[in-house]
């Protein structure tokens, strides 16, 4: 049980934050130059990143499934984020150009994504039997008793230490 924490925590980002979703699914399995080159872009764009903590990902989580996977990315900024994103020296750009003119909506291979831009006191969570995951791998773990032991709690110790 290694890296398990057996105890109930909860964690915390300072200040705002960004969670962003992102995803690919295959429409056509039996047009993998559509989907496959889409799909194999996202790992160096990952390494990128984990390379570059300055670029402003926090931390990032791979869901594998079919025919749609996700990742769950927790950014600094959603400045952060739409900097990578449209940099001409990081991976994503020429990634992305690549996509449109390969694919564009031609229904292949879907892509998406979703941004929420999350403040202090906006979100809590809680994790018991656990090792870091999620949120908690991006921010702070912390024990989740005293004004941390309930949901409302939780969000309340982030408004008063956001301040």
């Amino acid at each position: 049980m290694n890296g398990i924490i057996d105890r109930r925590v909860c964690a915390e980002i300072d200040g705002p934050f960004v969670l962003f979703l992102i995803g690919i699914r295959i429409n056509r399995l039996w047009k993998p130059n559509s989907w496959l080159p889409t799909f194999m872009a996202m790992g160096p764009m990952i390494a990128e990143l984990s390379r570059r903590p300055e670029l402003g990902l926090l931390h990032n989580r791979t869901h594998f499934g079919f025919p749609a996977t996700m990742l769950v990315q927790y950014w600094r900024s959603h400045e952060a984020l739409q900097a990578f994103a449209t940099s001409r020296d990081q991976l994503h750009l020429p990634a992305w150009q690549r996509f449109n003119q390969a694919v564009g909506s031609n229904g292949d291979v879907g892509i998406w994504h979703e941004t929420y831009l999350v403040q202090p006191g906006q979100y809590e969570s809680v994790y018991n039997n656990m090792p870091a995951w999620g949120l908690g791998r991006a921010g702070t773990l912390h024990d989740a008793v005293g004004p941390r032991a309930r949901a409302d709690g939780r969000r309340q110790v982030q408004l008063k230490t956001g301040e």
